[in-house]
């Protein structure tokens, strides 16, 4: 899977997806501290241990740079930033039940505006996986030769595990 880079420079809110997540129920917030632990109960049986790690380090940082989806008083989906490296967006996850509702592309968006909030022109999406859908939501283009990236040579056991497979969310 390549990385691929983003001009947050040109990104806007979009209304209709706030309104569709407002009619969904879905609020899209930064993470508190005190949850952190929820977040990785959640992350881990759906997403392995290696997101578990880098959602703990985007939730340490000051503000941290991991963002929630919540519906019904529980968490829906995260995305994170500058987990791993600088400028890098992910990981990013939402339940398999709810997928195809706008809650990853409302948690994409909402991220990276907050990464060019906090002073970044660029971000780079690692390792992404659904390149279809980043393209379409924030026209995303593919880094050439970014594979395997940042995580060449991860110790096998962080690799996300097979718990949760990398699909093309539905169109929106």
């Amino acid at each position: 899977m390549p990385d691929m880079l983003v001009k947050l420079y040109d990104l806007q809110r979009d209304a209709v997806l706030d309104a569709r997540m407002a009619q969904e129920g879905v609020v899209i917030r930064r993470i508190l501290p005190p949850e952190l632990r929820a977040l990785a109960d959640w992350i881990g049986p759906r997403f392995g241990q290696g997101w578990v790690s880098e959602a703990t380090v985007a939730t340490c940082r000051q503000p941290p740079s991991c963002l929630i989806a919540v519906k019904d008083e529980a968490i829906a989906g995260f995305a994170c930033y500058d987990a791993t490296a600088r400028g890098l967006f992910g990981p990013t996850g939402v339940d398999d039940a709810l997928r195809g509702r706008g809650i990853g592309h409302a948690l994409l968006l909402a991220t990276l505006l907050d990464m060019h909030a906090v002073g970044y022109p660029y971000g780079v999406i690692g390792g992404a996986g659904p390149t279809g859908f980043y393209a379409r939501s924030v026209g995303a283009i593919a880094i050439p030769g970014s594979e395997p990236g940042i995580y060449k040579g991860m110790l096998p056991l962080a690799h996300p595990d097979d718990i949760s497979t990398s699909h093309e969310p539905a169109a929106d």
